[in-house]
């Protein structure tokens, strides 16, 4: 509310609320001493340092190059099988396994869902190759290094994802429409970041 209307009154604020301007005096106070939000006599409440630090903290993570976040990328070779993707999934604690082809280019990409449909109630799937069970490039959704870490959040949201492959064309000047793996970026990233970032604000 501060954020959108400031300045605004202790009175204002107390209105729209529904409240008497007594009633809500101790929590003004208390963000105030927080950091918060600021008061300036006969003027109102504004934002607060604290807020602003933390706004700035988000900007600067949210521009920063997936290049410079990405982590490494757990892959295998799409004749592995169901069974090689469901330990690989446990020994590294990932959420999805990159798939790529001879060539080293990115094929697909199996996630734990994924391997949940075609393991569940099938005593017969721990062969099963996963060029069979993966999600094709390129109707999958990955980033470039060059994306910013927003871009990547996007992405995420938008496709309904936990990661991304981070990619790069391989022989670009053959024009190839083939992408390379070179790394990986999650929610669990992302948080982490944004974690580090306001740690030192409590």
């Amino acid at each position: 509310m501060v954020q959108k209307r400031a300045p605004i009154t202790g009175e204002q604020i107390a209105e729209l609320l529904g409240l008497s301007r007594p009633t809500i005096r101790s929590d003004l106070v208390l963000l105030v001493m927080l950091g918060y939000i600021d008061a300036k006599p006969k003027v109102g409440y504004f934002i607060g340092n604290a807020v602003m630090k933390q706004n700035s903290n988000v900007t600067q993570i949210t521009q920063q190059l997936v290049s410079d976040v990405m982590g490494i990328p757990v892959v295998l070779r799409e004749t592995a099988t169901v069974s090689d993707a469901v330990v690989t999934l446990f020994l590294e604690n990932v959420g999805s396994i990159m798939v790529v082809d001879a060539s080293g280019a990115l094929a697909g990409i199996v996630s734990r869902k994924d391997l949940l449909k075609v393991t569940l109630g099938n005593a017969q799937a721990s062969p099963i190759l996963l060029s069979m069970v993966m999600t094709r490039y390129p109707n999958i959704a990955t980033v470039s290094p060059d994306d910013t870490v927003r871009e990547a959040m996007s992405k995420m949201i938008s496709h309904q994802v936990d990661g991304l492959p981070v990619v790069h064309p391989m022989n670009p000047s053959e024009g190839s429409p083939k992408v390379e793996v070179i790394g990986r970026i999650t929610k669990t990233t992302i948080t982490k970041l944004l974690f580090d970032a306001t740690a030192g604000d409590q």
